[in-house]
């Protein structure tokens, strides 16, 4: 069975690249990639990533990644990538993760993360280019990576699980 963030990082993918009209047709995408899910669960993930209906002139109403559910401004919108440009390491100890970055990047990062307000993580303390990630307990470090992963997707392949 995949993890919950797994799963999510999936239906992101899955709207973002495909024209989806409905849960059942999520579910046929999903099951397609190896991934089980219920409607309820589905339903759940989906108000979890804050995924609206927008119409589509080719397929109808289709899902999409709502901008509150945007939480990476892209870099044409910013002119910096923040994860791009400021991410340099993560680094654990305990149910603590510390994340080093560029200096003046961290309170960005740090506003990121919270604005996102994933699961995995209680809370966020920056400083100028240290941010301290408080993690749940019982939270494994590679939740944690995937977690950040779908709140920020351009740090795919720059963090080690």
């Amino acid at each position: 069975m995949k993890s919950r963030i797994e799963r999510q990082m999936a239906i992101k993918k899955a709207i973002q690249t495909e024209k989806v009209s409905s849960q059942d047709e999520l579910i046929r995408i999903l099951k397609n990639k190896g991934i089980e899910v219920t409607q309820a669960t589905l339903s759940r993930d989906l108000k979890t990533l804050k995924v609206a209906k927008s119409y589509d002139p080719a397929a109808g109403y289709i899902y999409v990644i709502s901008e509150a559910g945007k939480t990476e401004q892209t870099e044409s919108e910013s002119g910096i990538n923040y994860l791009a440009e400021g991410f340099r390491n993560i680094q654990f100890s305990g149910n603590l993760a510390v994340v080093t970055t560029r200096p003046g990047y961290a309170s960005s990062i740090a506003a990121l993360i919270d604005t996102a307000a994933p699961y995995e993580i209680i809370g966020t303390i920056a400083g100028d280019d240290t941010v301290l990630l408080v993690m749940r307990e019982g939270i494994k470090k590679a939740d944690l990576v995937h977690s950040l992963i779908l709140i920020m997707p351009k740090l795919a392949g720059r963090i080690n699980k």
